[in-house]
């Protein structure tokens, strides 16, 4: 069964961009498009990635992040911040509340994609 990933980004182009991406890649994709959407989506079924924006509304990455890694049940599922924030303070946010890893915009779509594989131990 192919691995799961959630993409939690509410800007259109990026989402249809990381859709295509990890389709191709072979990765099952759902999609949220806020941070409410986001939690009900992984209580639903937990993916076994996020992609997750920052900037996201109702309830940003980094409450988000902070909630799943709450959760003892979510503990397995690996999150990459997305951000267009690319100070070292907010990357050290991030990593504080549990993301696994941090990448800011504009990021190398065939990095991502790397990276993704490599944490997900996917090699297609």
């Amino acid at each position: 069964m192919a691995k799961s990933i959630l993409v939690v980004e509410d800007e259109p182009n990026i989402v249809l961009s990381l859709q295509f991406l990890m389709k191709k890649a072979g990765f099952e994709v759902r999609v949220a498009r806020d941070g409410e959407e986001a939690l009900a989506a992984v209580e639903e079924r937990a993916p076994d990635l996020m992609l997750l924006d920052v900037m996201i509304p109702k309830r940003d990455g980094y409450d988000v992040c902070q909630t799943v890694r709450a959760n003892p049940a979510w503990q397995g599922v690996y999150i990459i911040m997305l951000t267009a924030k690319g100070r070292e303070v907010d990357r050290e946010k991030g990593i504080a509340l549990g993301a696994n890893d941090y990448v800011t915009k504009p990021f190398s779509t065939r990095d991502l994609t790397e990276k993704v594989k490599q944490l997900l131990g996917h090699t297609a």
